[in-house]
C-alpha cells in the first residue's frame, strides 16, 4: 500500500462512489470523532471495485469533484489500490490496512458494509474484530427515501430516467459534471442563446435526453442556465452533447472548464420544425429555468462563489 502511515484515526469505510446522503452519514460519524482527539479519515479505492470484479457501473461523480467535496467536509482522504487488497481476508484487511497502515482507533461504516475477499466480512465480523482490538465501531443505519435505502444504484436509475429532482434529493446536492467547453456550429448564438458545449467523460452516466433547468459555475461565479442533453435531432446530428445556455453571461468560455449542475427536468428532447420554432422553445425554457432557479434558492445571477 503506497500511502503514509497514520495514527489515532477515525476511518470512514464504504464505496463512496456518489457521496450521497447515506455516505455522508458515515462521513459525519467519522468527523464527530475529532472531538475525541482522533483524525477523521476516509478510505477510498483508486478504481471502482466492480471494475476489477466485473463491470464497473457508470460514474455519477467525477473524482476531482469528489475530492473537492471531501476537502470541504474537512476529512483526510487516503486512496488504496483496490487490486492490492481485494484478495485479503477480512482479518488481513482489518489488521494490515486499518490498524497497521491507518492507525485506526475508531471505524465508521453503514449497516450494509462488506469487506474482504468475496465480501466475506460484514458489520458483524467488523464488530467482533473491533472488540478484540479495542477499536470503537459506529455502524450507521441506512438513509431511507420514499421507503427504500438511498443507494448509488437508485441514483443512477433516477438520472437515466430524467428524474433529476429525485436523484438530487438522494445525493443531497445537485447532480453535476464538468468539462472543457468545445467549439460548436454557433447556431445558438444566431438564435440569441449561445451555448457552452461539452462532451461527457468516458464511463460517466448520461442523463435522459432533454432540457434541464441548471446552474453553472464559470470563472468563479454561479449563473442560472438551461442545459440540453442529447443529439440535436432538429439539425440531423447524432453526436451526444451537453449544450448549456448561461443566462445573463457575456464572454468567451472556449477551452475553459465549467461545472454544470442539473436542477430540474423540464422537457424531453424533440425534433422541431425549424430554427424559429426552436428559438421560441428556448425562450420558454429560459423563463422556466429562471423561475426554478429562484424557487430553489438561487440568490442572484453571476454571484461570486
Amino acid at each position: 500500500m503506497d500511502c503514509e502511515r497514520l495514527n489515532n484515526t477515525a476511518v470512514a469505510l464504504g464505496s463512496f462512489d456518489g457521496l450521497h446522503t447515506g455516505h455522508k452519514k458515515v462521513i459525519a460519524s467519522a468527523l464527530s470523532m475529532r472531538a475525541s482527539g482522533l483524525l477523521p479519515v476516509i478510505l477510498l479505492f483508486d478504481e471502482h471495485p466492480q471494475a476489477v470484479l466485473g463491470k464497473a457501473p457508470d460514474e455519477i461523480l467525477q473524482k476531482h469533484i469528489r475530492d473537492r467535496i471531501l476537502s470541504e467536509y474537512g476529512i483526510k482522504a487516503v486512496t488504496v489500490p483496490f487490486r492490492e487488497i481485494y484478495k485479503m481476508t477480512p482479518e488481513e484487511f482489518f489488521s494490515g490496512i486499518l490498524i497497521k497502515e491507518l492507525g485506526a482507533k475508531a471505524l465508521c461504516c453503514g449497516e450494509n458494509y462488506r469487506f474482504g475477499k468475496d465480501g466475506a466480512g460484514d458489520s458483524g465480523v467488523l464488530s467482533a474484530l473491533c472488540k478484540e482490538a479495542g477499536v470503537k465501531l459506529n455502524v450507521s443505519e441506512s438513509v431511507n427515501y420514499y421507503g427504500s435505502p438511498v443507494s448509488s444504484t437508485r441514483i443512477r436509475k433516477a438520472i437515466k430516467q430524467g428524474r433529476i429532482t429525485l436523484a438530487n434529493r438522494m445525493l443531497g446536492r445537485p447532480f453535476c459534471y464538468d468539462g472543457t467547453v468545445e467549439g460548436g456550429d454557433r447556431r445558438g448564438r444566431l438564435m440569441g442563446a449561445p451555448t457552452a458545449n461539452q462532451y461527457f467523460p468516458a464511463d460517466f452516466i448520461v442523463p435522459a435526453f432533454g432540457a434541464y433547468a441548471s446552474s453553472v459555475i464559470a470563472k468563479g461565479r454561479e449563473y442560472c442556465a438551461v442545459t440540453n442533453i442529447g443529439v440535436r435531432p432538429t439539425f440531423g446530428k447524432t453526436a451526444l452533447l451537453s449544450e448549456t445556455h448561461i443566462i445573463d453571461f457575456e464572454g468567451d468560455l472556449y477551452g475553459e472548464n465549467i461545472e454544470v449542475r442539473l436542477l430540474e427536468f423540464m422537457r424531453a428532447e424533440k425534433k422541431f420544425g425549424g430554427m424559429d420554432e426552436l428559438a421560441r422553445q428556448i425562450k420558454e425554457d429560459i423563463s422556466a429555468s429562471r423561475l426554478i432557479y429562484e424557487k430553489r434558492g438561487g440568490n442572484g445571477f453571476g454571484r461570486q462563489i
